[in-house]
């Protein structure tokens, strides 16, 4: 097959001059090489397209693909990373991993944590905060965890973001209103263990590749996930073990089916100080960076190497795509 790749390339926003945490969701070109060579290896025609307004221009000049690999991020709104599947959407042009409305529910972490919620999967009390005014409408018992509402790659999120009164969670959430332009999410904060899990398939055929248990240190920048802890390694990542975790992949692999998010990705979940799993965020446009990003250190783990990481995801879309198979067997 033909396979078009769209991206939003780190390089290019840094070198316009964006911050590196600000571009630390869009994929590296080594990433991008990653993705072309393994999809050369499954024996695909890889074709660089780039980002929404690349994608745009190559669409309008009349070019096509037999389908399309979509890791692009997008830049603007809250449904940013819902632009170029819809685009591809309204072109018939079929692609992997999920499809606009998930991408769309699921980046404001608020309104992925009620639909999973009314299917009765755990997640932390929440509130969400889109003006000063609504500060003094929270009315959760403290500690709490403050972040924003719409970002990844732990955006926003680090020594501050666990808060233990009304003064503290104020001047965090003032902070991000203010940085990020979206609202703040206000959760009760959880103290067991924490959880990324790697899932791969869609539907009932999703199953859990596999799952690493994050642990803080001395030298992390508070207790979650954040921007800084991801980027510079001050946490330690191991093989999640035992009750807990198998608990975990339950609710992960749950909340991905009822979220309808497709071919792979990550759930995060965090326990509470009872050991119970609760759905934290999902991530369906998990990062795919070899050796780096949370989801291929899963694989490898699992002795599952890049190409075949690839190579699962391009599965469960021709599973969903029979006539691409069909096509393709005939040519």
């Amino acid at each position: 097959m033909r396979i078009g790749v769209t991206f939003d390339r780190r390089e290019d926003y840094l070198a316009q001059g964006m911050s590196p945490e600000d571009a630390a969701e869009f994929d590296p070109e080594t990433a991008i090489v990653a993705v072309c060579g393994a999809l050369a290896g499954l024996g695909h025609e890889p074709v660089r397209i780039g980002n929404i307004k690349a994608l745009t221009q190559a669409l309008v000049t009349g070019e096509r693909w037999d389908a399309v690999f979509n890791i692009c991020e997008g830049l603007h709104g809250y449904a940013r990373e819902a632009q170029a599947p819809a685009l591809l959407d309204a072109y018939d042009i079929p692609y992997v991993f999920s499809d606009a409305l998930t991408l769309a529910v699921t980046l404001d972490k608020a309104w992925a944590k009620r639909i999973v919620r009314d299917h009765g999967i755990a997640t932390p009390d929440f509130a969400v905060i889109e003006t000063k005014a609504d500060m003094g409408e929270v009315k959760l018992p403290y500690p709490l965890f403050v972040k924003p509402v719409a970002e990844g790659s732990g955006k926003g999120v680090g020594r501050k973001s666990r808060v233990s009164n009304g003064k503290q969670m104020k001047a965090v959430a003032l902070d991000l209103l203010a940085r990020f332009k979206e609202p703040v999410l206000v959760e009760t904060y959880l103290s067991g263990r924490e959880f990324t899990v790697g899932i791969t398939g869609t539907g009932d055929d999703a199953k859990v590749l596999g799952a690493s248990e994050i642990i803080t240190t001395v030298n992390s920048d508070g207790p979650g996930y954040g921007y800084k802890n991801k980027t510079e390694w001050r946490v330690k990542i191991i093989e999640a073990e035992g009750k807990e975790a198998g608990a975990a992949n339950e609710v992960a692999l749950a909340a991905w089916r009822c979220l309808r998010c497709r071919d792979g990705g990550r759930v995060d979940i965090r326990c509470d100080a009872n050991g119970k799993p609760n759905f934290i965020e999902v991530n369906p446009l998990a990062g795919i960076t070899p050796d780096w990003s949370d989801l291929c250190l899963i694989a490898d783990r699992h002795n599952v190497s890049y190409q075949q990481l690839i190579g699962l995801f391009i599965a469960s879309f021709l599973k969903r795509h029979p006539e691409l198979v069909r096509r393709r067997a005939a040519a």
